[in-house]
C-alpha cells in the first residue's frame, strides 16, 4: 500500500514593507539560493546560499536567537 506524504514547497515568498505598510520589495527563499525583487519589479536578483552565508559571516552583525 502506498504512503501519502506532503510535497515540500519549492520556494517561500515574503513581502518587505516599510513603516507605512507600503511594499518595498519581495524576497524569495529557495533551497538553492535567495532572490530579491524590488516593488513592481519583473526582474529577480539572486545569490547562492553559499555566497549569501559567506557575505553575512563577513559583513553581518552577530545576532542572539
Amino acid at each position: 500500500m502506498a504512503v501519502n506524504s506532503f510535497r515540500p514547497r519549492k520556494y517561500e515568498d515574503h513581502e518587505i514593507v516599510d513603516a507605512n505598510g507600503k511594499v518595498v520589495g519581495h524576497v524569495r527563499v529557495k533551497p538553492s539560493g535567495i532572490l530579491w525583487s524590488p516593488k513592481n519589479g519583473k526582474d529577480w536578483y539572486g545569490i547562492s546560499l553559499a555566497a549569501f552565508a559567506s557575505h553575512l559571516e563577513t559583513h553581518g552583525k552577530k545576532q542572539k536567537k
